[in-house]
């Protein structure tokens, strides 16, 4: 019988609202073991008097397949994840270094203003800019400090991927040794950024008040700024991309094989490693279920048995992930 997209889609909707880990600042208004158990609940044995399938919101599902996705929904809520603060700080921080800042328009009264801008956040995170004085957000803020800015992870292709929107006030830098200090970071970032040494261009720093954080589908919510500023980026994720775009060029087959190992039943076609963290791997899978035709394509997490302190030692843990996989699939 052929499995219907949408069950698919709700059974992976409640896997991924089932591996949320909220703290008090973080408001999502979804129960996720509620909606796990609605999602997942078979029906009773059909009128037919056989029960080759079970029903989800009044679409059947194949047996086999809603084992694989429980499996699946467990494992995902029992992998390790950094936390959202410290996911929100690893964003910014590895970021490729651009924003969209929103303003309040001073020429527009009443609309917003959008720019795309460069940025680089200081030790707690705050962003730090470099503005000529003829922008139009340079003039909106200097009007009205008030402002946003959406940073997209360096990975982002799409709605799986995460992104943050800082809200804030953002102001002039005036001592002449914060200037020093925001030019040094700017250009650590930005190291062909020579204009930053033009008359025309000054220095302002955004303070963040709020945070609101999307880091892929059915899994939203806030960071106060506490949390944020007090948090640090996750160190692994510093050469995370590099870990990533190796293995995905050249070692597709292991990852594919640990996800076997870990998740049984799972068997995908396509797995390519989206982020590296000290606790584990995003990666973004693609599978055709034995019943059915339609591809899919969505995110897990692979976790790793232990923290990784350095690149030597997440290099050492991938390859006893792959033994165990290799062992998995010869026993």
């Amino acid at each position: 019988m052929k499995i219907l997209q949408a069950a698919t889609f709700l059974s992976l909707f409640a896997m991924e609202v089932h591996s949320f880990s909220l703290t008090k600042s973080q408001m999502v208004g979804i129960n996720s073991r509620e909606t796990h158990s609605r999602v997942f609940s078979s029906s009773a044995t059909e009128s037919a008097g056989h029960s080759s399938s079970s029903r989800m919101g009044g679409v059947k599902i194949d047996e086999e397949e809603l084992k694989i996705q429980q499996a699946l929904s467990e494992h995902q809520s029992n992998a390790a994840k950094l936390g959202w603060s410290v996911d929100v700080r690893t964003l910014v921080e590895y970021n490729h270094g651009f924003a969209v800042m929103s303003t309040n328009s001073k020429s527009n009264s009443g609309f917003p203003g959008g720019s795309v801008v460069g940025f680089a956040p200081d030790e707690d995170g705050r962003p730090l800019f470099s503005f000529s004085g003829m922008s139009t957000h340079t003039q909106d803020i200097l009007a009205d400090p008030r402002c946003s800015v959406t940073i997209a992870s360096k990975e982002f292709k799409g709605a799986a991927d995460g992104r943050v929107n800082l809200m804030g006030n953002c102001k002039k830098i005036k001592a002449p040794e914060e200037i020093e200090a925001a030019k040094k970071i700017y250009l650590a970032k930005h190291p062909k950024a020579f204009w930053v040494n033009f008359d025309d261009f000054n220095w302002f720093r955004m303070d963040v008040e709020q945070i609101r954080f999307v880091g892929g589908f059915a899994r939203a919510g806030f960071v106060t700024a506490e949390e944020y500023t007090t948090s640090k980026p996750d160190s692994i994720s510093a050469i995370g991309n590099r870990v990533a775009q190796h293995m995905n060029e050249d070692h597709m087959e292991a990852t594919i094989a640990m996800i076997a190992s870990q998740i049984p039943g799972l068997d995908v076609t396509d797995a390519t490693i989206t982020s590296v963290d000290s606790l584990g791997m995003y990666v973004k899978v693609k599978r055709t279920p034995p019943a059915s035709d339609q591809t899919q394509e969505f995110k897990i997490r692979l976790p790793f048995p232990r923290v990784a302190e350095d690149r030597k030692d997440v290099k050492s843990i991938i390859v006893e992930m792959t033994q165990a996989a290799a062992r998995d699939e010869k026993e």
